[in-house]
Formats: structure tokens, sequence, C-alpha cells
């Protein structure tokens, strides 16, 4: 019987980097994607019960969601969980940080998770099986002055997760967010 896949991004530090660990240990084997494969590496080779495979990716990026779907596809593997791990954060207030910075915030915060969970979920949902797992924040109940766009890209994750848990009834397919 083959062993559970899980593709979980952002796993090169921190929450990430622990759920790795957590799926490894209880016999799941492992797609790690982040911009740091060389950390990605390291992970892998600490967690010698389990084949991990490492994607370096910087899911920001225009492209970087579909590098992403093409390096699993070219694995040859199918998802049963998807981790949504992949975050930055802004501590800024909003008008006081680049420009730039709050763009790639939501192009990894909002757009990359959504493409993520489209693909992978449509997949799942066409095998009758499958956990998505979003980690949004307690930043998503509320608004928060200082970290406005950092809140507000946690509050579409977290109604976006709701939403989808409820269209995704009785597919076999559960969405959760983590905050």
């Amino acid at each position: 019987m083959p062993r559970p896949i899980a593709l979980i991004t952002g796993a090169s530090a921190g929450i990430g980097e622990e759920l790795a660990r957590i799926f490894a240990s209880n016999g799941y084997d492992l797609i790690l994607a982040a911009r740091r494969e060389d950390r990605l590496r390291a992970l892998a080779a600490e967690l010698p019960d389990c084949t991990a495979h490492c994607i370096g990716v910087d899911l920001a990026k225009a492209k970087g969601p579909q590098k992403l779907i093409d390096g699993v596809s070219e694995l040859g593997l199918d998802v049963d969980v998807l981790v949504n791990n992949a975050g930055v954060i802004s501590t800024e207030p909003m008008l006081e940080e680049k420009a730039s910075w709050l763009t790639n915030l939501i192009n990894l915060n909002v757009r990359a998770l959504t493409e993520l969970t489209h693909h992978f979920g449509r997949q799942m949902a066409g095998r009758g099986y499958g956990r998505i797992l979003n980690v949004a924040s307690v930043a998503s109940f509320q608004p928060v002055p200082g970290m406005a766009v950092y809140a507000a890209s946690k509050a579409f994750v977290l109604s976006l997760t709701e939403s989808l848990s409820e269209e995704l009834k009785g597919t076999g397919v559960t969405v959760t967010a983590l905050c």
C-alpha cells in the first residue's frame, strides 16, 4: 500500500517545517516546497522514515504556483493533503510599506494559495478524497491596524476556506483553516 502524500508549502522554516515533521512521523511521504531549497534538502535529510521530494519555488512570482504544479506532476504523485502554509507578513502601516512588498504579500498569501487550492482541490474531488489545510491567522478574525494588508489577506484565507469547506461537502475532500 503506498504511503499518503502531503504537499507542504513554506516548509523551509517555522510552522511548515514543524508540520513536515509531524506528517512524516505519522506515515506520510512529503513534497516540500519553499524558496530556500537548501533548507528543504536539510530538512528532508532529517526525516529518514519518509521519502521527501524538494521543490524550490517562489510562490509569490507570477509563474510560481504553476512551477510547483508542474513539479508535482513530474513526480507522478497524487497529493492527498495540501498544506498551504507559505506566507509573509507586513508589520508596517499600509501607507508606509512599499507597494511592491504589499503586492508580494497578496501574491503569496492570496493568489498562490488560491491557485494551488483550485488545482489540487479539483484533483482531490475527482478522486473522491483529499485534505486541504490553509494556514490563516488569528489576525483573520478582525482588522489589525499596522498589519492591515496581512490581516486582510488572512481574512481572505479564512473566508475562502470556510466557503470551500461547504462547497465540497459530500465529495470526500475536507478544507480546514489553521488560525
